[in-house]
């Protein structure tokens, strides 16, 4: 993974996505010495799983990035998030919404799968009264080969946002970002497509 690589892929897809979408590098598997590359490839916003390794990466890498969570949000994990975050993707109980400070996206689980985190669209009003600033909505879809098969998650998750008033969408990974980016996507949240690894 070289910066040249990095900055020629991320400057090939913003162009895809236009500039009115957010690429969010996701770094869970990006290791505390290869963030060093992304810097220098010029990626502005990245997006971490774990609070821990949040905590790890921004302790060195601190102002070089604008940080962003992307993983399963523990209420427990807030106070951390608050320190760090400018935005967090994954909202998804009343708890973690009384706790946390900094602006977020609720996750909507559209594809009932028990595997997934998120809330049931039936839930959404509740967890809107809860929280303090909700931007927007995430979500997953079912994993699958055809990027067009996460088209109507995607659609559905627009609807619903646009039901309630909220202008962002995080909708998108390296498999189905520019179908995203065509159903509105504010922010794709991009790993191999982004590193070269397969």
């Amino acid at each position: 993974m070289s910066p040249d690589d990095v900055r020629a892929r991320y400057d090939r897809i913003r162009a895809e996505v236009g500039a009115g979408v957010t690429v969010v590098a996701a770094t869970k598997y990006v290791s505390l010495e290869e963030m060093a590359v992304l810097a220098e490839a010029g990626l502005e916003v990245v997006g971490e799983n774990r609070a821990q390794d949040l905590e790890r990466k921004h302790a060195v890498y601190g102002d070089a990035f604008r940080w962003h969570f992307i993983g399963h949000l523990q209420s427990n994990k807030a106070k951390v998030l608050n320190r760090i975050c400018e935005l967090v993707h994954s909202l998804s109980s009343p708890s973690a919404a009384q706790r946390l400070a900094v602006p977020a996206l609720v996750e909507v689980n559209l594809s009932g799968e028990p595997t997934k985190s998120g809330i049931a669209p039936a839930e959404l009003d509740a967890l809107l009264e809860a929280a303090r600033d909700v931007r927007g909505l995430m979500t997953m879809p079912p994993p699958a080969d055809d990027p067009e098969a996460s088209r109507p998650y995607f659609r559905r998750l627009r609807e619903l946002a646009d039901e309630h008033g909220l202008r962002e969408l995080s909708i998108g990974t390296s498999q189905d970002y520019r179908v995203a980016a065509e159903e509105g996507a504010t922010l794709v949240r991009l790993g191999s497509v982004l590193y070269g690894r397969s």
